[in-house]
């Protein structure tokens, strides 16, 4: 696959990924309230336009680069995205905690 296909590949799925949240939020305008923590970036985000592959849920800013990956042969499943980005969500807890910290003294 050459470099004008992975971007167009790209650009596909972020087109769809984005109508997927957008499809989400008209059926159900309370998921963009509705928090949950991605398994992938380790961030709280909105249910809206995630997705649950096997025992992950995947916010939508991952869920594009999980379909992008699989589609441009960068990975063969989505656990081995969940791996690459363990450093990703380590961080994210190590801010979590820092401003847990900072909310209990202040």
């Amino acid at each position: 696959m050459n470099k004008e296909e992975q971007i167009k590949i790209i650009e596909d799925m972020q087109a769809v990924v984005e109508q997927m949240r957008l499809d989400d939020l008209e059926e159900d305008a309370s998921l963009a309230d509705e928090m949950f923590e991605c398994s992938c970036c380790g961030k709280t985000k909105s249910l809206a336009g995630s997705i649950q592959y096997g025992k992950y849920r995947l916010c939508n800013d991952c869920v594009l680069l999980a379909e992008t990956g699989l589609a441009i042969g960068k990975f063969s499943d989505v656990n081995e995205l969940i791996k690459a980005m363990e450093d990703t969500r380590l961080e994210e807890m190590c801010e979590f905690i820092k401003r847990e910290e900072m909310r209990e003294t202040n």
